[in-house]
């Protein structure tokens, strides 16, 4: 077996997705790091040519960061494992569980894991059933404040806070620009983490927690990727049981998907040190300001160098299947 460097490593990033452009930055760091050790790298913007270019030209290995349902939603995985392609990251089926924030969030509880309490409804039920009596319903059932999101989709885009009744109708209209089902979920509120897993020839292992801090009440899409406007501590300043109670979620999360190769869990811990998963990310951003690279730099571990580890990993699992 050829040695990461000398194996051809296809970046693939962009699609048509309303995260393309974060795609496009992750692709790009990401093949920069990869140069910078030697490595051949082809950078692929995600569009009709890529599966004749593979079918004619199969890539030896492929590092997915498409962004959103287009890369997200275990359709590209699918079509990596029909063309029998070696990629870094988790297999479809793990990527379908993990991308729809209510099935999520389901499968969260169904392991016992902690998740805020949630109401997620398509759209048809507002429109068979009238708006105003269901937002009331959900009211009563998950009380104030709520966050209000699309299931399906990324980068906080889309996402609410909502503190009042007359704020609802706007979140919901701002959510259903993205995604045909919304869910709206009990507000918690404490310090806001994102624990990044690595699972490489050492195991699974959690890197250094990050604690957020947004100028407002959400982590939205301007805070994450204007850089300057969100506060990063790595590591988090937690009470150590509080810590360790948060990377154990994180990790039980992981492997309740069954992920492998990277991810990131987004969640909160309450002022009484419990945790609460939010969502777990199947693939984590590569920008600038995303977290991953920041938890790699906490660690003492380089960009370039991780994602070649994967690579040869990667490349190994194909051999072994």
């Amino acid at each position: 077996m050829k040695p990461p460097t000398q194996i051809v490593i296809d970046v693939l990033a962009g699609s048509l997705s309303p995260e393309r452009d974060v795609s496009l930055r992750s692709g790009r760091r990401v093949a920069d790091a990869l140069r910078q050790l030697g490595a051949t790298v082809i950078e692929r913007d995600l569009d009709a040519n890529t599966l004749h270019s593979w079918r004619t030209s199969p890539a030896e290995c492929v590092v997915p960061l498409v962004h959103g349902a287009a890369g997200e939603d275990g359709a590209l995985a699918t079509l990596l494992e029909v063309l029998h392609l070696p990629f870094v990251g988790s297999e479809s089926a793990a990527c379908r569980l993990a991308f729809d924030k209510a099935v999520a969030k389901a499968h969260l509880g169904a392991w016992n894991i902690r998740t805020p309490a949630f109401v997620a409804l398509p759209q048809t039920v507002f429109r068979e059933l009238g708006a105003s009596e269901v937002l009331a319903a959900v009211i009563d059932q998950l009380g104030l404040p709520l966050v209000v999101k699309p299931t399906r989709g990324g980068s906080a885009m889309g996402v609410s806070h909502v503190e009042s009744s007359d704020q609802l109708p706007a979140a919901m209209m701002a959510a259903f620009a993205y995604s045909d089902t919304v869910l709206m979920e009990r507000f918690i509120a404490g310090t806001e983490l994102a624990i990044c897993m690595l699972q490489d020839e050492s195991g699974l292992r959690a890197l250094p927690t990050i604690s957020i801090t947004p100028p407002g009440q959400l982590y939205d899409y301007d805070a994450r990727y204007t850089a300057g406007l969100t506060q990063f501590t790595c590591p988090a300043a937690l009470a150590p049981d509080h810590r360790e109670a948060a990377v154990e979620a994180a990790l039980a999360a992981h492997r309740a998907f069954g992920l492998q190769d990277w991810s990131r869990a987004d969640l909160i811990v309450d002022n009484d040190g419990q945790p609460w998963i939010l969502e777990v990310n199947a693939a984590p951003g590569m920008t600038e300001t995303s977290l991953y690279p920041q938890a790699l730099a906490a660690a003492g571990l380089d960009l370039g160098g991780t994602v070649l580890r994967l690579v040869q990993q990667a490349a190994e699992r194909r051999v072994h299947r």
